[in-house]
């Protein structure tokens, strides 16, 4: 599919002495944005009265824009490497505003469809082609360190709730006097839908601004003082490249996919009830006040660090190594499982630092699958092969509410439980950690033969990249 001249990749190709430290500003002004979809509770009670359904409905809209975020980062995955960041990020931008305008619409009609269409299909489509639409590009400006790079990109994913949260709140008390973002009122349907107007419009301005800044290096460009031969000392790690095509045929890619899964699976483990978690276990310890104080902070907390672990650990992956950082997440992200099952309710600060911790790794694992991927296939299409790779996010989304919600809904009513009411849903994250552990042991190198052949040294200098560019 060919895309307007002024986003072609030959368009944004930077002149010599171009600050590669633009580049990470860039892609944070697509991912604070889409990071929304983490701060989807603030108007979750007032949809729910607007419309007169369920949460369970609901909150099938955030599930449909995370299976979009999989499914469309797969399938354009191949389109984004080839047409470039900007093409890729002026698309998202498109989709991503569009989804919350058509999602006002069906607010203000009535007409829950169109909010899943809206929000959920068409957003969710913006979702996965912004996730992935920077990665490679930073890869490429980064050979150097490209887990920094990709973990300064996607931590701006995980603290756009952040950002999003109190904007919303605000926004929301705006347009309905009557609501004063606490608990004890709820936004009109009038508000969130007025809402949801302004943050399409504010995004599609953010985003815009970050596809016209973005630029690839120039073909053969490097970072003053890289060496390329380097790379190939360090175990894992190729110089070589892959297709994507060829890269899902791999046992490599499939190890990755599961321990991705697994990881996604147990942090949303956590995310899925944290208010309600925290509040449960300490209610019948004497501490309700504790709890309900907690509780309220509780949510922030876990943002923080869901931010902070994708930079902190994908950069620590750098210097350690990408299996090795991975054992960690999985290894002591199960010990932090089993101690939040087992003497977690002792504490209340006890119970926010194991889980800050496991949320840490769930935003790490993020962070650094970008980074695992290129050290395994290359830099030709790595973005491809990420966008293929998130469909286990797709599958995680799914799987880890049904998981939690099903083993509570079998004990009772979240909010009116107990410490011992979750410990069986923990502990499944405890065998899902373990699953991930021994899938991450499993990976080595990927074989010869699935290497795109070398250019002859006879011919025009030419990459698999712009061979594919043209």
């Amino acid at each position: 599919m060919a895309v307007p001249s002024f986003l072609a990749r030959e368009r944004i190709i930077a002149r010599p002495g171009f600050n590669r430290w633009l580049i990470p500003p860039a892609a944070l002004a697509v991912h604070l944005c889409i990071g929304q979809v983490y701060a989807t509770s603030v108007y979750k009670l007032a949809l729910q009265k607007d419309f007169g359904t369920s949460l369970t409905r609901i909150g099938i809209i955030f599930s449909i824009a995370i299976v979009m975020l999989g499914l469309s980062a797969a399938l354009f995955g191949t389109w984004v490497d080839r047409n470039g960041p900007r093409a890729a990020m002026f698309t998202a931008a498109c989709f991503w505003s569009a989804g919350f305008l058509i999602g006002s619409l069906g607010i203000a009609t009535g007409q829950l469809w169109l909010l899943y269409l809206g929000y959920g299909v068409i957003g969710g489509i913006g979702l996965g082609i912004g996730y992935i639409s920077p990665v490679s590009t930073l890869i490429k400006w980064f050979p150097d360190r490209p887990g920094l790079a990709t973990g300064m990109a996607i931590m701006g994913f995980g603290g756009g709730a952040l950002i999003a949260t109190p904007l919303s709140r605000q926004l929301m008390g705006l347009y309905d006097p009557a609501y004063d973002g606490t608990a004890a009122t709820v936004a009109s349907g009038d508000a969130v839908a007025k809402l949801f107007v302004t943050l399409g419009l504010v995004y599609l301005v953010f985003m815009m601004f970050g596809a016209f800044i973005v630029r690839v290096p120039a073909d053969g460009w490097r970072p003053d003082g890289f060496d390329p031969a380097t790379v190939k000392q360090k175990a894992l790690v190729t110089t070589d490249s892959v297709s994507a095509g060829n890269a899902i045929r791999t046992p490599q890619f499939w190890l990755l996919w599961v321990v991705l899964f697994c990881n996604v699976t147990a942090g949303i483990g956590i995310l899925e009830q944290a208010s309600p978690m925290i509040q449960d276990f300490f209610r019948n310890g004497g501490t309700s006040a504790v709890a309900v104080a907690a509780a309220g902070g509780f949510v922030g907390v876990l943002s923080l660090f869901n931010m902070a672990g994708r930079f902190v650990w994908s950069s620590t992956s750098d210097k350690i190594g990408r299996k090795p950082i991975y054992m960690v997440y999985l290894g002591v992200g199960l010990v932090m499982y089993v101690l939040l099952a087992t003497v977690g309710s002792s504490a209340p600060w006890l119970f926010v630092v194991l889980a800050a911790v496991i949320i840490s790794f769930y935003g790490g694992g993020f962070a650094t699958i970008p980074a695992y991927l290129r050290d395994l296939f290359g830099t030709y299409q790595v973005g491809a092969v990420h966008g293929r790779l998130l469909t286990a996010w797709s599958a995680a989304g799914v799987a880890g509410p049904l998981i939690v919600n099903g083993v509570l809904d079998s004990r009772g009513t979240p909010g009116q439980l107990v410490a011992g009411d979750y410990r069986p849903a923990l502990f499944i994250m405890v065998g899902l950690l373990a699953v991930g552990f021994v899938a991450n042991l499993l990976v080595r190198p990927v074989a010869a033969r699935w290497h795109e052949p070398k250019a002859d040294p006879s011919l025009p200098t030419s990459t698999p990249e712009t061979s594919a560019a043209r």
